[in-house]
């Protein structure tokens, strides 16, 4: 019963503080069409100037481009979030707030895939099938470190302390925190088509875009709502890595 009560307090305060901030930060979706475009330049970029032998490079300069522009965007995040609002500066700031921490958690995820590719898949590889294995994994990862994005810009650690911390958070409030979420990730796809089963997706940003015109409706459509949603992490994850369910039940009591 006490479960159920600090679910719907909690997420009450949460949704009415989503929407007075969603409401006075809206232009945050422009950023994101911002995001798009600089991410199919960076790509051609990178396709035209990594040839050869430097191909090799490639995926260092992807990893680099694309951590610059998750950091702006969980940035602008931070703001939202903690102080109401984002400004033309943050926006320009925000590249290289967290560009070293999501590069080096970029880099980690990278190097388990490989560890994981390597050692772990050729043993159960004849018992399970491995497409459905690696749907298994990303599925089991996507639980577990779920509110990575918000321990990016929430928690002042170093890249494997951030996963650390994110698992221990999950940990302690994996009702509280995937229930919720796990709800508006079933509505962004039956909204967008999309469906993240992915763990780092979680920061990619926004959502793939269709030519049609059906495309172009729901896109915005789901950009609001995918805006909206990254805001309300954050807002919930602000309350939950702040307090335990006895400290909210206490200050409720407190205050009635």
């Amino acid at each position: 019963m006490d479960l159920l009560k600090d679910l719907y307090y909690v997420n009450r305060k949460s949704i009415k503080q989503t929407f007075t901030l969603f409401t006075k930060n809206w232009s945050i979706i422009l950023a994101i069409f911002i995001y798009s475009i600089i991410s199919i330049v960076l790509f051609s970029l990178i396709g035209i100037l990594f040839t050869g032998i430097l191909r090799i490079l490639a995926g260092i300069a992807l990893f680099l481009g694309m951590s610059a522009l998750v950091s702006d965007y969980l940035y602008l995040l931070q703001n939202i979030v903690k102080y109401g609002k984002f400004t033309l500066e943050d926006f320009k700031m925000g590249f290289k707030v967290y560009l070293w921490k999501i590069y080096g958690i970029l880099v980690i995820g990278w190097l388990i895939s490989y560890l994981l590719d390597l050692l772990v898949m050729p043993i159960i590889r004849g018992v399970v099938p491995l497409g459905i294995l690696s749907i298994i994994i990303n599925i089991f990862l996507l639980i577990l470190f779920n509110p990575l994005p918000e321990s990016i810009y929430q928690k002042f650690y170093s890249s494997w302390d951030t996963i650390v911390y994110t698992f221990n958070f999950t940990k302690e409030n994996w009702i509280e925190w995937l229930l919720p979420n796990g709800i508006f990730m079933i509505v962004l796809y039956f909204i967008s088509g999309r469906i993240v089963t992915n763990l780092f997706s979680l920061i990619q940003i926004g959502i793939p875009f269709d030519y049609t015109l059906k495309g172009i409706v729901l896109y915005i459509f789901g950009q609001v709502l995918f805006s909206f949603i990254m805001i309300y992490r954050g807002v919930l994850f602000s309350i939950l890595s702040t307090s335990t369910r006895r400290k909210r039940m206490f200050m409720r009591n407190l205050y009635k």
